[in-house]
Parts: structure tokens; C-alpha cells; sequence
């Protein structure tokens, strides 16, 4: 009987992994993610560069909030997002890498 070589650990841990890439396999999300590097905004502003209805846009961020790639902050009437680990830049570097090489 062959032992499996990665523990149940392990798994959840690709699990996590998988749900953190799914997040990002959006253009929309990604230009999101891009657009953040900036500065925090709200789903307006987001909403004005994608070009998309507001709740398209809010369904997004909700999805990147899940997956902790985004935080909100209130402000009165305003909901600002921003990012909560920016090394997250480094995928698209990586990305651009990729693309390059092709």
C-alpha cells in the first residue's frame, strides 16, 4: 500500500492556496488589486475605472475581502478598501515574467 505523500496539512494548506489564485483569475479583479497599489479608494472610484455597474464591483471586493487580499474601512458614508498584504504585487511581477517569456 502506497503512503500519500502530503499530508492532510498540507492539502488544506493548496486549498488555501487555490482559493487565494482563484480570487485573482478575474481581469477585473486584478485591475482592482493593480489599482490599490496606489492608495485605498472607494467602490466608486473602482467602479468608474472598470467600467462596471457598482454591484459587479462590490461583489469583487466582497470576493477579495474573503480571500483576505482586501480590508474596508468606514468613513462616514464612504467604504474605503485598500490592500491588506501588498506582497500580493509580487504575483504580477511574476505574471509580467511569465508573459515576457513566452
Amino acid at each position: 500500500m502506497r503512503r500519500n505523500k502530503h499530508s492532510v496539512l498540507e492539502k488544506k494548506y493548496y486549498k488555501q492556496r487555490a482559493r487565494l489564485l482563484r480570487a485573482l483569475a478575474n481581469e477585473s479583479r486584478l485591475m482592482i488589486v493593480d489599482r490599490l497599489r496606489e492608495d485605498e479608494c472607494t467602490v466608486g472610484e473602482l467602479t468608474e475605472m472598470i467600467g462596471s455597474d457598482q454591484s459587479t464591483v462590490s461583489k469583487h471586493l466582497a470576493l477579495l475581502r474573503a480571500a483576505g487580499i482586501v480590508e474596508d474601512r468606514r468613513d462616514g458614508n464612504h467604504v474605503y478598501y485598500s490592500l491588506v498584504t501588498p506582497c500580493v504585487l509580487n504575483f504580477f511581477s511574476c505574471t509580467d515574467e511569465v508573459i515576457a517569456n513566452r
